[in-house]
């Protein structure tokens, strides 16, 4: 059998059923991702590359296992070097600042822990300060778009999204504290999410704005993003900017939902003299509205809270998270660096108040706005520079870029980058979906109706069984411990298919939903798949007592999982709560 690599799509679930097929290995998949990198050497993608032979010995490990039992067996990934990775130094594009890590950030190593195969550190802005992938000094250079290298590639993540983009890796992580994590992915036709923040750990990233920083994931399709979110979203206690909430996150949005966007009205819409980017838009607009209704909304608050980040004292947090290496090596930093960092000391304490008193302000009247919207769609960036525009504008045009990203974190909101067509010249052109805290699911959903993108069913794992549930054993509720003390592991936020009523059951606590399929007036229902060891499959349902059992439950895309569902005798009894959407929020607006 032929097992060459050379043929082979990168995207994720291709290569995973490869692999399952038997028709790839990993040695030859890491191969070509080496050769691939050797072809695209001059797009300045990378900092630091695992070696070959350390990249074969592990290839060699993972061919001694089953590709069912994890989730990303051999797939190949890069990591924005700001991120800690084992084995190969930090050096957030500062060759003077590099340190060999102990361990790997909390986010790598879920990742390997899944199976994938860290292929290198990539190319960045310095201290991931700016927007535009040109602020990478010698020896590392400036990375290059994936499709002219004319053109910016877009920062400050610039080499994790080139690597996607050129297909060299099958996803990447880089970070995002102004719009790192969704320019690159605009400028480069990927997906780029920016998770809430908080629900990413930052363990083990160098700080840019650390109140503000996330860990963004880059990848080929919608439903890569989600796959991968779902691993590395779990809460890390050694982060102090960890969520607590996370709980609530918002799976909530059906596959078949009615959809109301957001748009800023046209005179707050900007492209900076670039009459193509307006017109993309325009069609964006007018595919938003076969989708759903779209409404204009006041943008200036969002553009408000945009200035604060570099004009208000946020910028002094820059400067704080690499002060003693600022103060001791000056001559390190890219001389652009330091000329946005050198206004840092002009801010005190009382304009840090004023701030952080505006702010507060600014997230009521924007979350008044966000209010009844399934989301908010802006471009991505209003325009493409050439490398040469940027070089001889550095600061003004790095500017312009951030238009519509800037206020996302400082307003505690979640987003997602995702291709929306292309100019003239076959660069892309993309947009941003964004809406509050939480939101990520929900998001995501939405941007797959977008962008149309077709169902793939993951292989399960051979060693687990997976289980849906809709109530009290969904993450951080009462029951979830019965699943994690049986060796459960998370799998996917997802719906069942629109034939299920639920009920708030009137039995001994704690207090559970009931899931009841109802063909003619069902609705479609938020839960959660998990994994659980084969062997301990029996214990965990013996456990199970009446009202509830476990059937088959149909999910949204037509797939069957085994999950909760109630016999109908207590339901006289019992509460519908259908009309929440599931048990997640009927708890969040229960009186």
């Amino acid at each position: 059998m032929n097992t060459s690599a050379d043929h082979l799509s990168f995207d994720l679930f291709s290569l995973r059923q490869a692999y399952l097929d038997g028709t790839t290995t990993v040695s030859a998949v890491i191969q070509q991702s080496l050769a691939r990198v050797k072809d695209f050497k001059s797009h300045n993608i990378w900092i630091n590359l695992n070696a070959e032979s350390t990249l074969m010995a592990q290839a060699k490990k993972l061919e001694d296992l089953d590709p069912h039992d994890l989730p990303l067996y051999g797939i190949p990934f890069a990591v924005k070097d700001n991120i800690d990775c084992v084995g190969l130094p930090t050096t957030a594009a500062c060759p003077g600042f590099s340190y060999l890590p102990a361990k790997s950030a909390f986010v790598v190593q879920k990742l390997i822990d899944a199976g994938a195969v860290l292929i290198g550190k990539t190319n960045m802005d310095q201290f991931a300060t700016g927007l535009t992938g040109t602020r990478s000094p010698e020896p590392y250079g400036i990375c290059k778009n994936s499709i002219n290298p004319d053109y910016i590639s877009g920062g400050s993540s610039s080499g994790s999204a080139v690597a996607v983009a050129l297909n060299i890796v099958s996803f990447s992580l880089g970070t995002d504290t102004a719009g790192s994590g969704r320019v690159p992915a605009g400028f480069n036709n990927i997906v780029g999410l920016k998770p809430t923040r908080g629900l990413l750990s930052c363990n083990g990233v160098v700080p840019a704005c650390k109140s503000l920083d996330c860990v963004s994931i880059f990848s080929q399709t919608i439903a890569e993003a989600e796959y991968l979110f779902d691993i590395v979203n779990a809460y890390d206690t050694n982060d102090s900017y960890a969520r607590n909430d996370r709980q609530a996150l918002d799976a909530s949005m059906t596959a078949t939902a009615k959809l109301r966007f957001g748009v800023p009205k046209p005179e707050q819409l900007q492209y900076f003299g670039d009459p193509e980017g307006e017109a993309l838009f325009a069609q964006t607009i007018a595919k938003l509205q076969t989708l759903g209704e779209v409404v204009e909304i006041d943008f200036q608050p969002f553009l408000e809270a945009a200035a604060l980040l570099y004009e208000g004292p946020w910028i002094a947090e820059r400067y704080a998270g690499i002060r003693a290496f600022i103060e001791n090596h000056p001559e390190q930093l890219h001389p652009v660096i330091m000329e946005v960092l050198a206004g840092a000391k002009d801010k005190n304490a009382i304009a840090a108040f004023d701030a952080l008193h505006r702010l507060q302000q600014l997230k009521r009247e924007t979350a008044t706005l966000l209010q009844g919207l399934s989301c908010i769609v802006v471009p991505t960036a209003p325009r493409i520079y050439r490398i040469d525009e940027v070089l001889a504008d550095p600061i003004h045009l790095n500017s312009n870029l951030g238009y519509y990203t800037n206020y996302m974190n400082l307003l505690d909101l979640s987003a997602l980058a995702i291709p929306a067509g292309f100019y003239k010249n076959q660069l892309p052109f993309g947009i941003t979906l964004f809406s509050t805290a939480l939101a990520d699911a929900r998001l995501l959903t939405i941007a797959k109706r977008f962008a149309n993108e077709p169902t793939k069913t993951v292989p399960k794992p051979s060693g687990y069984q997976r289980i849906a549930v809709c109530g009290a054993h969904m993450q951080g509720l009462s029951l979830n411990p019965q699943l994690l003390e049986l060796g459960a592991r998370f799998y996917a936020t997802t719906q069942t298919a629109a034939k299920y009523q639920l009920y708030a059951l009137a039995i001994a606590p704690p207090e559970r939903p009931g899931l009841v399929r109802d063909d003619s007036h069902g609705e479609s229902i938020a839960l959660e798949i998990w994994e659980l060891p084969k062997e301990n499959w029996a214990k965990f349902i013996s456990n199970i007592k009446s009202p509830l059992c476990i059937g088959s439950v149909e999910m949204a895309d037509g797939s069957w999982e085994y999950g909760f569902l109630c016999e109908p005798y207590p339901l006289g009894k019992s509460v519908a709560i259908t009309e929440f959407g599931g048990w997640r929020n009927y708890l969040k607006n229960k009186v």
